[in-house]
């Protein structure tokens, strides 16, 4: 078992902090509003730190998910950041989703402070967290992500590492890539058999199990006939992780002509107000 401390207690970091807990390790949280910090304590046990800083002396292994870039910058580096608290040999754990660059730029600076460094974005939603069977893609040293594996595995159903610094960050866009056009290709068959006349649930039970099928179908298809979109992950987080894909396709030559597409379409959705909504509300301007 090992001394965890966990930065961000939001709908997935929450969830993960307490499968730390549950499988023996001594977990210390920071959140930046301390009242949801004292919540998780006086759910989970373990303990509060004021700062990133105090969170993180003494541990381990530091856990962050917080928002994106500057919000990673903000918990890593500067006199009341994580890097300052750890000790050499200690290894950090990103769970954000953020750029690459941001990525190497902070595990340039743990390295040249003597802690280790893992990008580890993941997939799988709040329901995936609650449950502890998030997809976790990796990236860093060898030897950093050997020893933070056993940990990542309290909240993980597969955690593979994939490459150097950065490339989980990668692997995460190609997996926000992916999810865009099966959420729009989905979200088009679904409208199209509603102006038709045809049940959605009798068609998808069918499709479903054809080439079709997919996690979006089977998880998905059921509310957004029914047009219930508060849960899961959010058109607003969607559109910055979009973003990243983006702005990373223009810096190494790649085109990605479907997702430029979606995440206009996921801006539509922000403005008729929805961008707390799942990203399966996309059929909203459908309708």
């Amino acid at each position: 078992m090992a001394k965890v401390a966990f930065l961000g207690l939001g709908v997935m970091g929450f969830p993960m902090a307490r499968h730390l807990a549950a499988k023996g390790h001594e977990v210390t949280v920071y959140n930046r509003s301390p009242a949801k910090a004292e919540d998780w304590v006086a759910k989970h046990g373990g303990r509060a730190a004021a700062t990133p800083r105090e969170a993180a002396m003494g541990q381990d292994f530091v856990m962050a998910c917080v928002g994106n870039d500057d919000d990673l910058r903000a918990v890593c580096a500067g006199p009341d950041g994580a890097f300052a608290g750890m000790e050499k040999g200690a290894v950090f754990v990103d769970h954000t989703t953020v750029s690459a660059q941001v990525t190497r730029e902070l595990s340039t600076l743990a390295e040249g402070l003597g802690i280790g460094f893992v990008d580890a974005p993941v997939s799988g939603g709040q329901a995936g967290a609650e449950n502890g069977v998030l997809s976790v893609m990796c990236g860093g040293a060898e030897e950093a992500y050997a020893r933070a594996e056993p940990v990542i595995a309290a909240y993980a159903r597969i955690c593979r590492r994939l490459g150097e610094s950065g490339a989980g960050q990668i692997a995460k866009m190609m997996n926000q890539i992916a999810i865009a056009g099966l959420v729009q290709g989905l979200a088009e068959a679904l409208a199209f058999g509603e102006k038709a006349g045809l049940d959605g649930e009798a068609v998808v039970e069918v499709i479903s199990q054809g080439a079709a099928g997919s996690w979006q179908m089977v998880n998905r298809h059921k509310t957004m006939l029914e047009d219930k979109f508060d849960h899961g992950f959010a058109v607003d987080w969607m559109r910055k992780d979009l973003g990243i894909c983006l702005a990373t396709a223009n810096d190494i030559g790649a085109s990605l002509p479907v997702t430029a597409l979606v995440d206009q379409f996921y801006k539509d959705v922000q403005r008729m107000g929805g961008g707390r909504n799942d990203t399966s509300s996309l059929i909203r301007r459908l309708r």
